[in-house]
């Protein structure tokens, strides 16, 4: 019987970028907040204190952002990481004050992280926002949040005293790639031997926990009824560059050494419905590679953000002999039988520079006979995005049976 095609979309459109470069665009808006100050017409320095007291940058409306720095310099500008690229846009300084100020339209209900280049007379300086309190952190360090009008973390990601899991080491003798390599592994408040437990293999897994609260988020989500009790299976690859796009041995190492390494020691289900891989990025080409050379092994993809490339037009544009791997995997992907009975959980942030490609791909599985479920949000290519995806993810790939 043929499966259940369904691809949802919940695309935020982009604002002009071009209309981003005049903070009061060409309209005289301006926050209601920098309104009042500039109506009073004192540029003090002690009236640029009382505005600044009690505020925190960026300003939040319907629809805009106003981003406010102080202080001297040449020039101020905000750098954010979208469109696969560096995005600058320049502040303009309020006359005869040191107070900045940018005011950029934006779409309700996101978010995307940003740095300040405060440009010197000894040139360059990428600073956090100071007004800013909301961090995010990744392999690389950290950057300012921005939060759209609408946007709130969901709250079952926050700390909030659920039952938690634990996490152990397993070590896997592999003669794949030659050596021991230990991962972790999550174990449910709940786990015993007495019950069979779905699997999540979660690619770049130490990353996922550090940079995007995982054991919180599985904590909560398991006792809040929305996902089953689950063992999940943390993979942190020594040189993911290398080893997710050349994802044989990677997909041999995941099925014939840590899957039988895993399910020996731990109660895991035999279901396929019941195993699933998860991955972001890289690690979602990764996922896809091992559900399809080793096919019904894994009945649920959850594929965050991948590296894929559909357009050969875009694959020419780029010389990164990665996206020329994976855009040969995702020819065999277009020729080959997809797995039986699989679910597939496709997601991207509106803002990364391959957010058409990833709708590409939901499209592909989805004509394939594979259940889609597609997610866009107003974001860019972040672990916090891939965080606030992680509750619909597993619920699609992973539902809660009734209980008889």
């Amino acid at each position: 019987m043929e499966a259940n095609r369904q691809v949802v979309n919940t695309v935020n459109v982009q604002p002009n970028i071009e209309d981003a470069r005049h903070p009061d665009n060409g309209a005289g808006q301006v926050h209601p907040h920098l309104r009042d100050f500039l109506a009073a017409e004192d540029r003090s320095s002690p009236a640029v204190d009382r505005f600044l007291s009690g505020l925190s940058s960026p300003l939040v409306e319907p629809g805009a952002l106003t981003f406010l720095w102080r202080g001297e310099a040449h020039a101020v500008e905000i750098l954010r990481w979208i469109n696969a690229g560096v995005n600058r846009q320049r502040f303009q300084r309020l006359p005869e004050s040191d107070l900045w100020f940018l005011r950029l339209p934006v779409a309700d209900g996101g978010r995307f992280e940003y740095k300040l280049n405060v440009v010197g007379a000894h040139g360059d300086a990428w600073v956090l926002d100071p007004a800013n309190p909301h961090r995010a952190g990744d392999p690389f360090g950290e950057n300012s949040v921005a939060m759209t009008h609408g946007y709130a973390r969901p709250e079952w990601s926050l700390e909030r005293g659920a039952p938690r899991g634990r996490m152990e080491e397993i070590t896997v003798d592999s003669d794949v790639f030659g050596r021991s390599r230990t991962e972790r592994v999550y174990l449910p408040n709940a786990y015993d031997n007495g019950r069979d437990f779905p699997l999540v293999v979660i690619h770049d897994g130490g990353d996922y926990d550090e940079y995007a609260d995982l054991t919180t988020s599985l904590d909560n989500l398991i006792e809040a009824g929305d996902i089953p009790p689950l063992v999940a299976v943390l993979i942190q690859a020594d040189d993911r560059m290398s080893e997710y796009p050349n994802g044989r041995r990677h997909s041999r190492y995941v099925v014939g050494e840590l899957l039988p390494a895993v399910t020996n020691r731990y109660s895991i289900s035999t279901r396929a419905q019941d195993r699933v891989l998860l991955g972001a990025s890289l690690g979602a080409v990764a996922s896809l590679a091992t559900a399809f050379r080793f096919r019904g092994v894994f009945g649920g993809l959850i594929l965050k953000s991948g590296s894929f490339v559909l357009d050969p037009d875009k694959l020419r544009r780029r010389s990164n002999p990665v996206f020329h791997r994976v855009a040969h995997l995702v020819e065999v992907v277009r020729r080959a039988p997809a797995p039986e009975a699989t679910r597939a959980f496709v997601s991207t942030g509106e803002l990364e520079g391959l957010a058409a490609e990833n709708k590409e791909l939901a499209k592909l599985l989805a004509e394939q006979g594979i259940d889609v479920l597609f997610q866009s949000s107003w974001d860019g290519h972040h672990w916090h995005n891939w965080r606030d995806q992680l509750r619909n993810a597993l619920m699609w790939v992973l539902p809660v049976q009734p209980r008889e």
